[in-house]
Order: structure tokens, then sequence, then C-alpha cells
């Protein structure tokens, strides 16, 4: 099987360009010895994680102004990890995560074309326990409510990694689940910021949700065990 394409793209933020290598589009596919397939990824769904899509630009956006200082920040789900990058350039305590088998070796090509040191990575699934994680201050990710059952995965999964005070930043580009999502976070013990749609960082233009949660120390989370997260 031949190579995937791939471009080289340079996205600008404010003074900073951020340079990377990309698949070429989202028609490449290799996978010749099975791994994504036996980790359920099929060959329609294999190039998502290597192109740029507007939920992730509008992240990295905001990472670029986020006040970083002494904050552990983890990002689930990067794909590519624009974010991730953008906050690596900024010399931030960023961990990036993603399911997907070829994740790691894209965004260690992108942190040398940037000429950075290279973005702690851990390849995982929300339903796995990885004590290599450990926890962080903001939790930050983009386009992540595929499915249903991608609510409370995704949910528990950040409840499991977050200390406990907090800050969680999820972009959605609209797929129906933010609803769910939110109730499901409010659920185990997160605020949900209700002022977060307007931000000078992202134009006017997008139509996604930005939902914002934040937890603070001492708060303690409902019993959730069982809870429905059923209704829109």
């Amino acid at each position: 099987m031949s190579s995937v394409r791939v471009r080289y793209q340079t996205f600008e933020f404010g003074d900073t360009d951020i340079h990377l290598r990309t698949l070429r589009d989202d028609q490449q596919f290799q996978d010749a010895e099975h791994i994504a397939e036996d980790l359920g990824i099929s060959s329609a769904s294999w190039p998502h994680f290597g192109v740029v899509w507007e939920s992730g630009e509008m992240l990295a956006r905001l990472m670029h102004t986020l006040d970083i200082r002494g904050l552990k920040v983890l990002e689930v789900g990067c794909g590519i990890g624009l974010a991730s990058i953008v906050l690596g350039v900024r010399h931030a305590d960023i961990t990036a995560t993603d399911h997907h088998p070829e994740a790691e070796a894209y965004m260690d090509s992108n942190a040398v074309l940037n000429g950075i040191r290279p973005i702690p990575f851990v390849r995982t699934g929300w339903e796995d326990t990885d004590s290599r994680l450990g926890r962080f201050d903001v939790v930050i990710g983009s386009d992540l409510l595929y499915e249903a059952l991608h609510v409370n995965l995704l949910a528990d999964f950040i409840l499991g990694h977050t200390n406990p005070r907090c800050q969680v930043t999820i972009i959605d580009p609209g797929r129906g689940l933010h609803g769910k999502f939110t109730r499901r976070m409010v659920e185990i013990g997160y605020t949900h910021d209700s002022t977060q749609r307007t931000d000078p960082d992202i134009p006017a233009s997008y139509t996604g949700h930005i939902m914002r949660f934040s937890r603070v120390a001492g708060a303690q989370a409902p019993d959730v065990q069982g809870a429905d997260c059923s209704t829109p």
C-alpha cells in the first residue's frame, strides 16, 4: 500500500505562526498492520485525526490567549494536535491524548516543525483507566461527541483526570449532544458557564458551541450512580 499523502499548512495566531504537517485530506488511509482496526477505528474514520477541523482551529485560538501560568493542561482527543502545539509554543505544561495510533507520530513531527520540545502524549481511550495521566487543572477538547455513549464516557474520563479545582473547555460543532453533555457535567459536580458563547477569540460566524465548566476545591459531586442522560 502506498504511503498517505500529506500537506503542510501555516496557521496565524496574532504574531505567532504555527506550522503543521497534516493529512492531505480526509480520504487518506493506511493501516497495513490492522492496528487501528483492532482498536475499533474504521477505514472511514481513520483519517479524521489527521486534518484540521474548524472546531479544532477555534480551540487553538482560545489556547493562544489562555492564562496558563502554573496550570497543567490536558487535551483530550487531540487529533492532529493544533491546540496542543499552540500551547507548546507558549511553553505550557501540556499533555495530549488520543485513541488513534498515528496521532503521536504527527504530534512529534509538528513539534519539530515549530522548534519546540515533544508534547507529552498518551494514547488512551476514554474507557481506559490510565494511571500515567494523573490529574490536571485544565482540560480541553474539540469535536468529541459523535455518539450518545460518548457523553458519559467523556464526562467520567474528565472527572477522573481533573484536580479538585479545575477548568474544562470543550468546543462542539453542533452534533446535537452538547445539551446532554452539559447536564452530565453538572450532575457530576461541575458548574456550567452559561455566558460562554461570546468570546473575542472566536469569530462571530462560528456556529458551534463553546462549553466551559469549572469546579472549585471542596465542592462535592452529587450521587449520580445510574443517572439518566437519555433526554435531548
